[in-house]
């Protein structure tokens, strides 16, 4: 438990150094360094063992992140790659509900190339075309971590209901509810901060809190096709890259198709 707070905070202060004093090109690198490393560790739920192989995926990643960013990182194309994002994830639900032991490599690597890329289009995209972009990042990004620790004090404290057993049998109900409320909280101080109404607001922020429950649920779906525990070792007390930026890569395009909505960015 010291490991994993300390390692948190750590990552916290360099995600908070990064966006609110470094240059947009920092925001870019910072977002692809954990793209890239997530991109190679979901490498190995296709199969791969070759390092070659699995560098081959992680560049395709990459490449279609860039590609995405400058061919559908602006206006009305932005906008619909958010939709077609949010869609895929809504598929993602219903394949961990309705055939969670159905994973193979090939279905493997075509989810993690729907899953990852668009992430890092829509941070960047946030962070340098919106008003308070990067608050907004922080905010985004902090309503995930809000609904992680919510929901991880929350199932050891109360957690029997189990909520997905096939896919990953220590995740309860209680848990998720435990989420849902500490991303409500943060949700109501998001929609002072920002000027939000929070009739509308809070709403959202609880639908993109569930999401990040859907992203967490297909991690474990594929790490456990696969026969791992974890994505990785790269930081102590939470496991791999993709342990951490799960929540995050279905939570992301939802929240901001949900404030493009709002009119709150462009």
């Amino acid at each position: 438990m010291r490991a994993r707070i300390l390692t948190a905070i750590l990552l916290g202060a360099l995600l908070v150094a990064v966006l609110l004093y470094g240059p947009p090109l920092a925001v870019r690198a910072l977002f692809g360094v954990f793209v890239v490393a997530g991109a190679w560790e979901w490498s190995a739920f296709t199969g791969a063992r070759r390092s070659t192989a699995r560098l081959g995926y992680t560049l395709l990643v990459a490449a279609l992140a860039l590609a995405g960013r400058y061919w559908l990182g602006e206006g009305s194309a932005f906008r619909q790659l958010m939709e077609w994002a949010a869609l895929w994830w809504l598929i993602q639900l219903l394949w961990i509900l309705m055939a969670p032991r159905r994973v193979g490599p090939w279905a493997a690597g075509l989810a993690g190339l729907a899953a990852l890329p668009p992430t890092w289009i829509a941070l960047t995209h946030i962070a340098e075309a919106w008003p308070r972009g990067t608050q907004w990042v922080l905010f985004v990004l902090a309503l995930g971590f809000a609904a992680d620790t919510g929901a991880f004090f929350a199932g050891r404290a109360w957690g029997h209901t189990k909520l997905a057993p096939l896919v990953s049998p220590a995740k309860t109900w209680e848990g998720v509810a435990g989420g849902l409320l500490l991303a409500a909280a943060a949700a109501l101080l998001g929609s002072h901060w920002f000027g939000v109404p929070a009739q509308r607001f809070v709403p959202l922020c609880l639908l993109g809190a569930a999401f990040s429950v859907i992203g967490d649920l297909a991690e474990s779906m594929f790490k456990r096709a696969s026969g791992l525990k974890d994505s990785g070792r790269i930081f102590p007390g939470h496991g791999g890259v993709l342990d951490r930026i799960d929540s995050a890569l279905a939570a992301t395009p939802v929240m901001c198709l949900g404030l493009l909505l709002l009119a709150v960015g462009a």
